[in-house]
């Protein structure tokens, strides 16, 4: 039998990055997308191009720096969204425009409030304006997998007629189990053969831990396209984990018999680079990119292992770039080193972006600091994460701290709120509880700090430290943000400022959404 091609697209920048916490800046997201180019994913979504000013500018970027895959935008089924879709995407050499509308009756009757006509007369206009920018356009019907077979067929039929190139069967709640998906996409390619013209996609949410499972059964029930996020983040639970679903089909592709254009070896740095950007971690014994992936604690896998691989690895570190993390970079190391460093780990950076990291690390090396890996990353994390400045409601101008024995540690702060500057004191336990004290004085009251965590990068007295707060919004969203600095105190401001512009830059992306 001929092998299929298999299509990859991945949505972490749209779908991951709506992660509450997971924000990421305009300059991150050219990181991470220049190394899913790396990786070889056919197509990157970069973003939802209506949903605020920063994430058109993000798409707009991508789309005109990224080469190689198709750079996407979702948009809405209606005129608005479509256009300002086309306005970001339009830059790359391969564009696409992404549109859907909601098929469930759930979503029909409660959020819609259209009838079954009115939401396939929609979407028919939709794929048209879309087909008049481009001619790669996507049509998902939000919610497929809780939709009526036949009405879905009904919708997919009027979409491919109206233009639409790609069809994607969304699990958007993540309800379905693998058989029932896996005969969805039967049913669809029975029902509506033109199906066989154009590319069926799949798109699956993690609620019932399935996303993954359901992926592949719907490739081995016909589909050539598989949507996800890397290390399976996004909304909820998550979405299915891309680098999963590619090593089920390079490892089992006996099984699958399909061939994929990605390079597995870029693997490991691409998953490293979101957990660095995101600030959201890979549990250790996640599936193909967690630490514990290959390693082997039990005697008798040791003694296997030892004596063939195969024993107990089905897969090699090597396949997906397994490194090691313990490179030193000296006092005289220049920005070559630190680039090349960088580069290993998925940073693909401007020259003046990395002069300002070689010269924090020589800042560092000049106070007689071992420089690490570890320390780079968190450092060209920091610098990449820096928010444009439309996207800082709140900065920090200044601040200081009095603490000693016997003394109640107090602090004042000035921040910058809106272009307006406010000063404020606060008390408490330590200096980090009493400067914490005093910015919430000047901020939403609805942001609550849930978390704070300091550590230690490398060891030592003189180690940066790396500080990640976790705060919530009145709906309990929740935003992570990550600072580093040689000052415990000066880090944890910035933690917490990073935050709170997190959780402001994400209200104002709600609001315009509407």
């Amino acid at each position: 039998m001929e092998k299929r091609n298999i299509i990859i697209f991945d949505t972490t920048l749209r779908d991951g990055e709506q992660s509450p916490g997971a924000s990421l800046t305009t300059n991150e997201k050219l990181v991470i997308a220049h190394q899913l180019a790396r990786l070889g994913v056919d197509v990157i979504e970069a973003g939802f191009p209506i949903a605020s000013d920063g994430d058109f500018e993000a798409v707009k970027q991508v789309a005109r720096n990224v080469k190689g895959p198709t750079i996407c935008g979702l948009a809405r089924a209606n005129d608005g969204d479509i256009d300002r879709c086309w306005e970001a995407v339009k830059y790359s050499q391969k564009p696409r425009i992404h549109t859907f509308i909601a098929t469930s009756k759930v979503h029909r009757e409660k959020k819609l409030q259209k009838s079954k006509d009115e939401i396939i007369d929609l979407a028919v206009k939709a794929v048209k304006r879309a087909k008049g920018y481009c001619s790669d356009v996507e049509f998902s019907p939000e919610d497929a997998a809780r939709t009526s077979l036949d009405y879905m067929c009904a919708v997919v039929k009027a979409a491919i007629a109206a233009g639409a190139t790609t069809i994607n069967i969304p699990d958007t709640v993540g309800y379905s189990e693998p058989e029932e998906f896996a005969n969805r996409i039967h049913y669809l390619f029975e029902k509506v053969p033109e199906a066989k013209n154009v590319v069926v996609s799949v798109h699956c949410h993690n609620d019932l831990g399935n996303a993954v499972a359901n992926s592949l059964a719907a490739v081995a029930a016909g589909a050539t396209q598989v949507e996800g996020c890397i290390n399976g983040i996004g909304e909820r639970a998550g979405n299915a984990s891309i680098e999963e679903i590619i090593m089920n089909l390079v490892t089992r592709n006996d099984y699958y018999n399909v061939n994929l254009n990605v390079n597995t070896k870029e693997i490991y740095k691409t998953s490293r680079l979101v957990s660095s950007l995101t600030g959201i971690d890979v549990q250790r014994n996640k599936a193909v990119v967690g630490v514990n992936a290959f390693a082997h604690e039990a005697g008798i896998h040791q003694h296997g292992v030892l004596k063939s691989k195969q024993t107990y690895e089905i897969m090699t570190p090597e396949d997906v770039g397994w490194t090691g993390e313990n490179l030193v970079i000296g006092k005289h190391s220049g920005k070559h080193a630190v680039s090349a460093l960088l580069e290993e780990e998925g940073f693909r950076l401007d020259k003046e972006t990395i002069t300002q990291i070689t010269d924090r690390v020589k800042e560092l090396a000049d106070k007689e600091k071992s420089i690490e890996r570890d320390d780079i990353i968190a450092i060209a994390r920091d610098i990449t994460h820096q928010l444009s400045e439309d996207e800082q409601f709140v900065k920090l101008e200044e601040f200081s701290v009095v603490t000693g024995s016997n003394m109640t540690p107090t602090a004042s702060v000035k921040l910058r709120v809106n272009g307006e500057v406010k000063i404020a004191a606060g008390i408490g336990d330590g200096p980090v509880d009493a400067i914490s004290n005093a910015i919430w004085q000047l901020v939403d009251p609805s942001l609550k700090l849930q978390d704070y965590h300091l550590k230690a990068i490398t060891g030592g007295t003189d180690a940066l430290a790396d500080v990640s707060i976790k705060l919530s919004d009145e709906q309990f969203n929740m935003f992570v943000a990550r600072a580093v600095d040689e000052d415990v105190i000066q880090a944890s401001a910035k933690a917490i400022v990073k935050g709170i512009n997190k959780a402001l830059n994400y209200k104002e992306k709600i609001l315009a959404q509407g």
